[in-house]
């Protein structure tokens, strides 16, 4: 009985220490991906403040600097950091005075180094004598390359303009 009861006793160490470790490791997992989580809210908020200020520096540090990256921005797309920084970033933020640009309802999800997040944009700002107020929707992925996370795609939609009124053709008489 007694080499039973140690059979038993080992067993039930084995499985209490696998449970642990089990516990242990979930843990770890949803501090990593936590933390990986305000990594990349942090990530996409700099970017915002960044395209508000007009700083290109900070910009420079947030995407990835080569050609994978790909904008698809209302119907327009920019292939490569560099032609979307130089052919739409840059002449827009010079062209917007006053700038306001925030970032809502992010959703983020992750699998090993890739991110991706949902959000609702709102922006706002003077282009000359007219001031614009608009919003959308948007996606971005981010990839985590040397140890942070580079925005390599970003996709954004403006919310639908109000149709125009139909107007009725004044009747001849």
């Amino acid at each position: 009985m007694s080499k039973s009861l140690n059979g038993f006793k080992a067993k039930t160490v084995i499985a209490v220490l696998t449970m642990a470790a089990c516990i242990v490791a979930f843990d770890m997992s949803v501090v990593a991906q936590t933390n990986g989580d305000a990594a990349v809210r942090r990530v996409l908020i700099e970017d915002a403040v960044a395209f508000e200020r007009g700083d290109i520096a900070a910009l420079n540090r947030i995407w990835a600097n080569d050609e994978s990256v790909l904008v698809f921005e209302s119907g327009h797309a920019n292939y490569g950091w560099t032609d979307y920084r130089d052919n739409h970033l840059v002449p827009e933020m010079k062209e917007m005075k006053n700038t306001k640009y925030t970032l809502s309802d992010i959703i983020i999800h992750m699998a090993g180094t890739t991110a991706w997040a949902t959000f609702k944009y709102a922006i706002s700002g003077d282009i000359g004598t007219r001031h614009i107020d608009s919003g959308g929707l948007g996606t971005a992925i981010l990839e985590q390359r040397d140890n942070r996370w580079q925005i390599v795609h970003w996709h954004s939609s403006a919310r639908r303009r109000a149709p125009a009124q139909a107007t009725t053709p004044a009747k001849k008489q």
